[in-house]
C-alpha cells in the first residue's frame, strides 16, 4: 500500500515538472514510476542476494507483507533516487529554457543580415 502512495506521488511530482516546462506529462509520470520500481527491484534483489550468500537459512523466514526494516529503507532510498533524477531533469530543463531564446534571437539576426547582403 505504501508503494502505491509513493508511486502516485512520484507520478504527480514529475507530471508537474513536465507541465511547468511544456513537456508531455504522462511521459515523465511513467518515467517516475519506472525509476521507482526499477530502483526497488534492484535494491531488494541485491539485498536478497546478499542475504542468500551470507545466511542461506534466513531465506526460509521471509515476511513478504508488512513493514519490515528493509522495506522502509528501500522506500527511503527509492524516494531519494526519484528526487535526485527529478533535480537533474529540472536543471536540464532550466538550462534548455535559458539557452533557447538566445539561440533563436541570434538566428533571427543572422537571417536578417543575410538578406541585406
Amino acid at each position: 500500500m505504501m508503494s502505491i502512495i509513493i508511486l502516485v506521488g512520484a507520478y504527480r511530482y514529475y507530471a508537474g515538472l513536465a507541465e511547468r516546462f511544456g513537456k508531455t506529462k504522462w511521459h515523465f509520470g511513467l518515467l517516475a514510476i519506472g525509476i521507482y520500481l526499477g530502483f526497488q527491484l534492484l535494491f531488494l534483489f541485491s539485498y536478497g542476494m546478499y542475504v542468500a550468500f551470507t545466511d542461506p537459512n534466513s531465506l526460509n523466514d521471509n515476511n513478504y507483507a508488512g513493514f519490515s526494516g528493509i522495506n522502509i529503507i528501500s522506500w527511503l532510498f527509492a524516494i531519494g533516487c526519484v528526487y535526485g533524477v527529478y533535480r537533474i531533469l529540472e536543471n536540464r530543463f532550466i538550462k534548455e529554457n535559458t539557452q533557447s531564446p538566445v539561440l533563436e534571437i541570434e538566428e533571427i539576426g543572422a537571417e536578417h543580415t543575410k538578406n541585406l547582403h
